[in-house]
């Protein structure tokens, strides 16, 4: 049997593929395909929803009541290039709630105290139904036949008229595709780490790649969800920082015309928090939660909790020692050898402005598209 073939193969679902593929779309590029590890497609997007479906409108308070687990704010008066999409989108946004006082935990032996808050300038904005309204409306522009997800790429060769790739399903049943160039939507050291290259990547992009640290690959968050905002009565914000933990650095997370909320990043290393289960580090963030905002808070309406670092389509062993600060971009293409001209890498790393942000899957995406998909010309 031929193996299937197409134009470009984008391997990843995230945010940088999906836009890549609307890109294509948009210079009259539909010879693509999609391949996504994961059965739902955003990446490193994730929005967790609080709200039970209605009869009557199954996906209205779904869509309102979603929090972020995965990146969570964007600023539009500099990342204009994001800001744009989602004003074409048609995506409602707002600013990051902060009016108020904040509350700090010094240490585990001193009670919290409150403080004035600050505010960002320019001000952190949020989408209504979380960063994943953003995957949704641009999964809603494609062709749903050429997206696959559950789809893992194990393996790359590079041959003399195109490159092949090996793509697994949960059965392990393989199906080989062909392309002329493929474009990577996954972090450089996931890429580098879980894909087989034959022949193997130069050796100074490898080692650049797996030197990359990937964003959100060492983070944990959780989310406790609650009926009203009840740190607002207080004069307080709802954001917070703490030596003490489990939770080091909280913001409010509510959404307009929804539910209210708290979210917090664990303050807590990647390699302690695989010993303890789920449950038990709830347990923690919401006591946690009551010493700082008080008795309310210690009976959420829903909870979650996301650890990215086991995560298999983010981390690697790598990433349990890793700091989560932004780094610097990486190579995206070979600069010689079979694979020059055939790889180029868009994911949120690659960006050469904002790696590692929402807005860098963006730039990184439309730079590789740029470079690599020339448009077409009409004639006539």
């Amino acid at each position: 049997m031929t193996p299937p073939t197409t134009r470009i193969a984008i391997i990843g679902g995230g945010l940088s593929g999906l836009y890549a593929a609307w890109l294509l779309e948009q210079r009259g590029i539909s010879d693509h395909i999609v391949l996504e590890a994961r059965e739902p497609l955003g990446g490193r997007i994730l929005s967790a929803s609080a709200s039970v479906q209605s009869a009557s409108d199954p996906t209205a308070a779904n869509v309102i009541n979603r929090f972020d687990l995965g990146p969570t704010w964007f600023w539009p008066e500099y990342q204009r290039e994001l800001s744009a999409l989602v004003e074409s989108l048609g995506l409602q946004r707002f600013e990051q709630f902060e009016t108020g006082d904040m509350m700090i935990e010094r240490s585990a032996n001193a009670p919290p105290t409150r403080t004035h808050g600050y505010v960002n300038s320019p001000p952190s904005v949020r989408l209504i139904g979380g960063m994943s309204a953003l995957v949704d409306a641009l999964r809603r522009t494609l062709n749903p036949a050429r997206i696959q997800t559950g789809q893992t790429v194990r393996a790359m060769r590079s041959t003399t008229s195109h490159i092949e790739l090996d793509a697994a399903d949960a059965a392990g049943h393989v199906t080989t595709w062909r392309a002329d160039h493929v474009f990577l939507a996954l972090p450089p050291r996931l890429a580098e780490n879980t894909i087989a290259f034959e022949p193997p990547l130069p050796q100074l992009l490898a080692d650049n790649w797996r030197a990359t640290a990937t964003w959100m690959a060492p983070h944990a968050k959780y989310i406790a969800v609650y009926d009203t905002a009840f740190w607002r009565e207080q004069g307080l914000s709802g954001e917070a920082r703490s030596a003490h933990g489990p939770l080091g650095e909280i913001h409010d997370a509510s959404m307009p015309g929804g539910s209210a909320a708290l979210f917090g990043f664990f303050g807590v290393a990647p390699h302690v928090r695989t010993g303890r289960a789920d449950a038990e580090w709830c347990t923690q963030c919401r006591a946690q939660l009551v010493r700082l905002f008080g008795p309310r808070a210690a009976h959420p309406s829903a909870e979650f909790f996301k650890d990215w670092a086991v995560d298999r389509y983010t981390a690697t062993a790598a990433d349990l020692d890793a700091t989560g600060d932004h780094g610097q971009a990486p190579a995206s293409t070979a600069s010689s050898g079979p694979w020059r001209g055939r790889l180029t890498g868009i994911a949120s790393e690659w960006s050469p402005r904002f790696p590692g942000y929402v807005a860098g899957a963006i730039q990184a995406a439309a730079l590789g598209v740029e470079a690599r998909a020339a448009p077409v010309v009409s004639v006539g």
